[in-house]
């Protein structure tokens, strides 16, 4: 690919109505395109059709005209390119995603999902939100704003996701999601995660989805519990307007029904999409309001395996036809969000985010163009996206009280005996809601002790806001671990602290003040050495290098926690949410273990 095709990474673009008199005249044939594509397949999201020998002609980086033969299009300094009968596809959405469980920046992020043919995003940073408030969501919208494709941004609805059972580094209510209502990126309200208190009529909750639903824009749900009944018909009419928390086919029913869009997700360890599609290839429901997403990939994810397009090609081969999966990724998208006359289709007026594929059902991406410019081919980024410099308060966020030894994650027994009944978080492979368990555990000199050989081993939770040498320490099963180990992490969504799962309160110990010496991140430790570390001094969560750098960090952390013992798949991700203290069961925070299921904190003894 020559220099003479690529143009800036950044190509303005102007509104379809400062457009129109051009787009016209290109439609006409009395002004030349910038861009021809000639014979072409095109994906039709309207129709739901494969159409043959259609060209396509873009001016402004918008379509100005889709159908046979675009000659009349063609001036002396019009671009050509010949797709040779493969598929014209439109960009690919994802609907709801957060670019923090990435590692990376929104700038890499980006940089490597655009040659996964991903075009547009709809990213909700409550993830730096917890930690920098409003600042840290103002940071990712102006980034996000200096991108090539379209990166929208969801203001963040639940800091803390749980008032009353946690607190992490910053609160936004209603002023503060009023103002950034006003702020040209913001697309709508990131997922209500609080959802009793949607039915509950929280002032609160209240207050952020009518500053939402009164500035017209969508308001992102999360109800994260099984529960179908009278809290589910609440919360619908709260305001929400989709979820992505289903994990059955029933809740995806359910919610269609109710009006809301289905969203089904394919993340790095979220695989929610199988169950689910079955509403429509079983049950025969009408696909418009079922939408795909990622909701949370990290890097070695987004390097390896893809992003939107692993969705799609995983939806196909769920059994969906082609162009409905492909429909679910794009114009449901751009419907849902209110974007149908922007993005979502190749038609007339649009943005000319399109790919070139050559085989439909495997996704196979050639080219992908974003605004009209070759952004990426054969896998590979073409376009210059400059680096996104974060200034120096938002980082060095991680505060630590002390330098914590091996006594402090001890759990005294509640009273002299050689046996204890404790709650135990269980981890289920491949989807975020965990299972309240329990387990008998031994006492030696009044200490409870962990249960390697049954697979119950140590958590803990160390306070890393404010310095208050807090932590809350319980027990946690599933990640199999057989050996000394402790992995510690400052991504622990949604208050971020620092999480700590280990077999050994040594390693566990020296985890925790390697994160304070770094500045955030993911570390390994076995019996005091450290085995991998994925530097994340951007707020805690997030990287400042390149995404393939962060990918090999990452590939060597799942290899070095497998050869702990841990067998499941995407343990990091699931080790991550374990202070989620808004979906079911059993959860660790600040104040102690939480049941999700009655939102109540617990004992940790029975």
């Amino acid at each position: 690919m020559s220099s003479s095709d690529l143009k800036k990474s950044k190509p303005e673009i102007k509104s379809w109505a400062a457009s129109a008199s051009i787009l016209v005249d290109v439609a006409m044939g009395r002004k030349p395109a910038d861009l021809v594509v000639r014979n072409g397949r095109l994906v039709s999201v309207y129709s739901g059709e494969i159409v043959a020998g259609i060209d396509i002609a873009i001016v402004e980086g918008r379509f100005a005209y889709v159908g046979h033969d675009a000659t009349h299009c063609i001036g002396a300094t019009t671009k050509v390119v010949d797709a040779e009968g493969r598929y014209l596809v439109p960009g690919l959405c994802d609907a709801h995603m957060h670019v923090e469980s990435g590692m990376v920046t929104v700038t890499e992020f980006t940089r490597a999902v655009v040659p996964h043919g991903t075009t547009s995003m709809f990213i909700d940073p409550h993830e730096i939100a917890n930690v920098l408030g409003l600042e840290g969501v103002r940071l990712m919208h102006d980034e996000a704003m200096a991108m090539p494709v379209n990166v929208y941004v969801q203001m963040p609805s639940c800091v803390p996701s749980a008032p009353g059972l946690e607190n992490g580094g910053a609160e936004i209510g209603a002023a503060e999601v009023l103002e950034a209502m006003s702020w040209p990126n913001i697309i709508g309200l990131g997922e209500v995660m609080n959802f009793p208190g949607v039915a509950n009529n929280d002032p609160i909750m209240r207050g952020v989805i009518d500053a939402t639903m009164n500035a017209g824009k969508t308001v992102g749900g999360h109800y994260a519990s099984p529960d179908l009944g009278r809290a589910f018909h609440g919360y619908v009419a709260g305001g929400p307007e989709d979820d992505h928390e289903g994990t059955r086919a029933e809740d995806a029913i359910a919610r269609v029904r109710q009006g809301m869009r289905a969203m089904l997700r394919l993340g790095s360890a979220w695989y929610d999409v199988a169950s689910q599609v079955k509403a429509i290839t079983e049950q025969g429901l009408d696909s418009r309001n079922f939408i795909l997403c990622t909701d949370d990939s990290h890097s070695g994810t987004l390097v390896h395996e893809g992003h939107m397009d692993r969705v799609v090609r995983h939806a196909i081969a769920q059994g969906l036809k082609p162009v409905t999966a492909i429909q679910m990724a794009t114009i449901n998208t751009a419907q849902h969000f209110r974007l149908e006359r922007e993005i979502g289709s190749i038609t007339p007026g649009r943005r000319a985010d399109f790919l070139i594929v050559s085989d439909l059902s495997a996704l196979t991406i050639e080219r992908v163009y974003g605004r009209g410019v070759l952004l990426a081919e054969q896998g590979k980024l073409l376009a210059d996206i400059a680096p996104y410099a974060y200034p120096e308060k938002a980082k060095n966020t991680v505060k630590l009280a002390r330098k914590f030894s091996a006594q402090d994650f001890d759990i005294k027994s509640p009273k002299p005996t050689k046996n204890v009944t404790a709650r135990v978080i269980g981890v289920i492979e491949n989807q975020a809601p965990t299972r309240a368990l329990e387990a008998e555990l031994s006492v030696s000199d009044g200490i409870v002790q962990m249960d390697r050989r049954n697979d119950v081993c140590q958590i803990a939770l160390v306070e890393r806001h404010r310095g208050t040498g807090q932590i809350t320490n319980a027990y946690v099963s599933g990640f199999g671990y057989t050996l000394d180990c402790a992995l510690a992490s400052t991504v622990a969504h949604d208050s971020h602290h620092i999480i700590a799962v280990g077999t050994n309160k040594d390693d566990m110990a020296k985890a925790v003040n390697r994160l304070g010496e770094i500045g955030g991140g993911v570390v390994l430790y076995s019996k005091g050495r450290e085995l991998a570390c994925i530097e994340m001094p951007i707020a805690g969560l997030m990287s400042d290098e390149r995404a393939e750098i962060v990918a090999a960090k990452a590939d060597k952390l799942v290899k070095a926690m497998a050869a702990m013992g841990c067998t499941l798949n995407n343990a990091y991700m699931q080790h991550s949410l374990l202070a989620l203290v808004v979906i079911p069961e059993l959860r660790i925070s600040d104040i102690g273990l939480v049941d999700v299921r009655c939102f109540e904190k617990v004992d940790l003894f029975l």
